[in-house]
């Protein structure tokens, strides 16, 4: 396993952001295609991927700009509500940094310190990311109540490198360059040329149904791809998607709408999937 990237100078001011995903480059190709934003996709460890923003949306122009970690947030929770894995969300500005963790439908946990590193979160947010990620609850637990307490030598940029520092005993490997403080486009071009990087663009709803198919297709759920329980499992994940997906666009909620888009194509790949065997 490599060891933590070394830091660099970051840039002044910098923002940018980190989508860490505890699933390999395999599962989270599929679900990553439907962020519908351009991303570049790695390995970073044993049993972990990044994910990269191409661009800088909490900068859109058609739009008021959207905090950074209200971005990054809503992905995370869209990818996780549609996946069995955690989705850690990093990010910074130059005024804060922080994370914010996803799994599944439960209610999502975050932290942030401010730039200089006064710590703003809840200690139960520490202890509920630690057990959510399956953290050793002794010497883990240790390190991130440290994260929580004041320091007037670390800064928030130091705080988030001890962050990384504990995950990377679970095994998180960031790909050089990528380090937080870094600024959104020093991270792009470190990505761009890592180890195993691939560009993620949406190419439509047909692409995404047909690459959610060929991942249904090599797993090993057995029983729940086909039959009684994939039609029951595939109309259920139709049902939730719609009002999420519809709620989200109404109330503009990217991350919701995102995440009921995701529902509703697992659903209907499920079901395609379903009628497709049956048929042969």
């Amino acid at each position: 396993m490599s060891q933590p990237v070394s830091p660099s100078v970051p840039a002044v001011g910098a923002t940018g952001a980190l989508l860490l995903c505890r699933a390999p480059v395999a599962d989270v190709r599929p679900a990553a295609h439907l962020l519908r934003e351009r991303m570049l996709l790695a390995p970073a460890g044993h049993g972990w991927s990044v994910l990269v923003p191409e661009g800088k949306p909490w900068l859109a122009t058609d739009s008021a700009p959207e905090p950074v970690d209200r971005v990054l947030a809503g992905w995370a929770t869209a990818l996780a509500v549609s996946t069995n894995w955690p989705v850690l969300a990093l990010w910074w500005d130059p005024d804060r940094a922080g994370y914010s963790l996803a799994a599944g439908f439960r209610r999502s946990v975050g932290y942030e310190w401010l730039s200089d590193g006064t710590p703003l979160g809840e200690d139960e947010a520490m202890r509920s990311f630690a057990v959510r990620l399956g953290l050793d609850p002794v010497h883990d637990m240790e390190s991130l109540e440290a994260l929580a307490r004041p320091d007037s030598d670390a800064d928030a940029r130091a705080r988030l490198l001890g962050l990384v520092a504990v995950l990377h005993r679970a095994g998180l490997a960031l790909p050089p360059g990528l380090t937080p403080g870094e600024s959104a486009d020093r991270l792009r071009e470190a990505a761009r040329v890592g180890p195993g990087a691939e560009s993620v663009e949406w190419a439509g709803w047909r692409d995404a149904l047909r690459a959610e198919l060929d991942r249904v297709d090599h797993s090993p759920l057995g029983e729940w791809v086909r039959g009684p329980r994939a039609r029951l499992v595939g109309a259920a994940q139709l049902a939730c998607g719609a009002p999420l997906l519809l709620w989200g666009m109404r109330r503009g909620g990217a991350g919701w709408a995102v995440a009921g888009g995701l529902l509703m194509a697992q659903g209907a790949a499920g079901l395609t999937y379903d009628r497709i065997r049956a048929r042969g």
